[in-house]
């Protein structure tokens, strides 16, 4: 899998940054929790003012991938942590405390068959607009609890909601955050992909979002299985997005 330079990663991230923002900086959000959607904006444009990690829903590479990303930690399908072994897949996982609750476990049986795990805050606040305090004991807390737990330093990072601000940013790179993670598509309940902006199809160096949502009629494993389908359908692979970041 290629990795990229430094250099590269941050002029992909003005590049992404300034396709993503609209004129009043607004980026259409997906909430992890089955809100409705709603809108975020900063007064970020670069990746690197001040030392600040870059915001990214798409990376800029040749290779044939997407990325898929699990938020929150609420869904636990047994089956799911067997799909993870059987295709050999390099899932990130954008865990929360508050969510996650006793069921650390789980994610490390997924960790052991692969997958990576991220950093998605200690209680899934809506962070954007907070002070600088509050948003780095949400951000370093969780840092903190994967740390303890699976001796890990998460180096991605992704806002609830999508909400971010030049704060979030601030507490995210003092935290140890390498990158931002949004997604420019998102798996809903159905099993059917929805699209922040552009066209509506996957395209080499999407990220994914799946949701967690408890409620649907469609397992975690089903979803996901039906979303392999489409992916490679469009002759696609998944990729492991920390090589990329």
């Amino acid at each position: 899998m290629r990795r990229r330079s430094p250099a590269a990663v941050v002029c992909a991230g003005v590049i992404l940054l300034a396709g993503c923002a609209g004129a009043a900086g607004e980026r259409a959000e997906a909430d992890g929790r089955g809100q409705s959607p709603a809108h975020a904006s900063s007064d970020v444009r670069g990746p690197d003012r001040g030392g600040l990690p870059p915001v990214v829903d798409h990376v800029g590479t040749p290779d044939r991938v997407v990325f898929l990303t699990y938020d929150d930690g609420a869904e636990r399908d047994p089956s799911f942590v067997g799909l993870v072994r059987e295709r050999r897949l390099p899932v990130s996982m954008f865990l929360t405390d508050s969510v996650v609750g006793p069921g650390y476990g789980h994610f490390a049986r997924l960790r052991a068959v692969g997958a990576s795990l991220q950093n998605h805050t200690l209680d899934h606040s809506a962070l954007r607009g907070l002070p600088y305090a509050s948003q780095r004991a949400e951000v370093c807390g969780q840092q903190y609890k994967l740390h303890s737990r699976f001796g890990i330093r998460p180096r991605l990072f992704r806002p609830p909601y999508g909400r971010y601000d030049t704060t979030t940013l601030r507490a995210a790179a003092d935290c140890g955050i390498r990158a931002v993670v949004l997604w420019r598509a998102s798996l809903n309940a159905d099993g059917a992909l929805t699209y922040t902006r552009g066209k509506p199809a996957l395209r080499p160096g999407d990220v994914i979002s799946v949701p967690s949502d408890e409620s649907a009629s469609l397992t975690l494993t089903e979803r996901t299985r039906r979303l392999l389908r489409e992916i490679e359908g469009r002759e696609l692979r998944v990729g492991r997005l920390e090589d990329y970041l």
